[in-house]
């Protein structure tokens, strides 16, 4: 009996993308309140990491999107008070994306969440720690690969 190779088991696959799916849906759910979407308070937590380096091409760098598509989001985050973007020179059109007193009080929320701790806490520290350590494994080598 031949055995199947690691790569091509699609119930591991499977897997990933069931955790992944339902994680972003119970996470949305807890953060319902505030109506953001889990994707924008990403970029918000990105937008404060960064600090003055936050521009739109770092970004979408970092969040793996077209430059475009990250613009087209912060403009929705400015209409909602999330952010300001602000030109960085007369003659440029490099923007600076800086948070508001409204981004920064859900990116204070968005550090904290119970729901989160609680899914994790199923694995005792040595598992979570190996978790992490295949997990980031895998993503290492998807890097390799160009989207």
């Amino acid at each position: 009996m031949e055995k199947q190779g690691l790569a091509s088991n699609p119930d591991l696959w499977l897997l990933m993308g069931k955790i992944h799916h339902k994680r972003v849906l119970v996470r949305q759910r807890e953060i319902g309140k505030y109506h953001i979407p889990t994707r924008q308070l990403f970029v918000l937590r990105l937008i404060q990491e960064l600090g003055a380096k936050a521009t739109l091409s770092e970004i979408a760098k970092r969040v793996e999107r077209k430059v475009d598509v990250i613009s087209r989001q912060t403009v929705m985050m400015e209409k909602d008070g999330l952010i300001k973007r602000t030109r960085v020179g007369a003659k440029t059109r490099l923007l600076k994306i800086e948070l508001t007193e409204k981004g920064l009080e859900l990116v204070k929320f968005s550090g904290k969440s119970k729901v989160m701790d609680e899914i994790i806490s199923v694995l005792n520290q040595d598992e979570h720690q190996q978790l992490y350590t295949l997990l980031s494994k895998i993503l290492v080598k998807l890097n390799e690969y160009p989207i």
